[in-house]
């Protein structure tokens, strides 16, 4: 497979760059790897169509940060975030920085792929507009509690953390996020980040009929 798509791979680590250089090149990519995120920028503006592959986790500037610096540059490149397990937090702000997805390390080579093509595919014109309406009738399926519980989700909060604050137990959280991901046709955590970022609240309130309920997290918790 060939294609004019270049990825820009960023990671501190030697190893995993030169392992997934190798990966994406067998699949038909052009790669450019960068040891560090300032590597990057300062290659800026890019011309053609290009991908990034950042981790999150990094010294100097982070994976967010790089996401914040592209959005002052007005580079509009899809990007997707490589992060450890326990990130997720840190990976739910990261795509509300910009980021298309996250994914977990290690990494599998199809998921990566299939998450560079869902990314250059989100580029499609109209698309936005269709996600938007898509994702409002089916946020009209879910009661309250679930949107309590949707909410702690996208603000990167444990189950137990939920539970605790909503004063329910870990195991009815579960049944809540679980009927949370099927109502929305959620796969991942990745893909309800991304329907949640489609629409913000106020589009929401209004597309829904009702106002919905507040966040319960405090401040520390988000």
């Amino acid at each position: 497979m060939t294609n004019d798509l270049t990825i820009h791979l960023v990671d501190d680590e030697e190893v995993l760059r030169r392992s997934l250089t190798f990966l994406l090149v067998s699949a038909g990519f052009a790669v450019r790897a960068h040891s560090c995120a300032k590597a990057f920028l300062d290659i800026l503006p890019l011309s053609g169509r290009n991908c990034l592959v950042t981790d999150l986790r990094m010294p100097d500037v982070n994976g967010i940060e790089l996401l914040h610096r592209l959005h002052r540059f007005s580079a509009d490149v899809p990007a997707i975030v490589i992060t450890g397990q326990g990130d997720i937090a840190a990976a739910v702000q990261a795509m509300k920085a910009g980021a298309s997805d996250f994914l977990e390390k290690p990494l599998r080579e199809d998921a990566l792929i299939a998450a560079i093509n869902l990314a250059m595919g989100q580029r499609r014109p109209g698309s936005a507009i269709a996600d938007s309406e898509s994702v409002a009738a089916r946020v009209r399926q879910l009661t309250d509690r679930e949107h309590q519980v949707l909410n702690g989700v996208l603000d990167g909060l444990q189950n137990k953390m939920i539970a605790y604050h909503l004063g329910i137990s870990s195991r009815t959280v579960e049944v809540h996020r679980a009927n949370v991901m099927a109502k929305m046709g959620a796969r991942n955590l990745a893909e309800l980040m991304r329907m949640a970022i489609a629409i913000d609240a106020v589009e929401l309130s209004t597309e829904t009929g009702r106002t919905l309920p507040a966040s319960p997290w405090p401040a520390y918790a988000r």
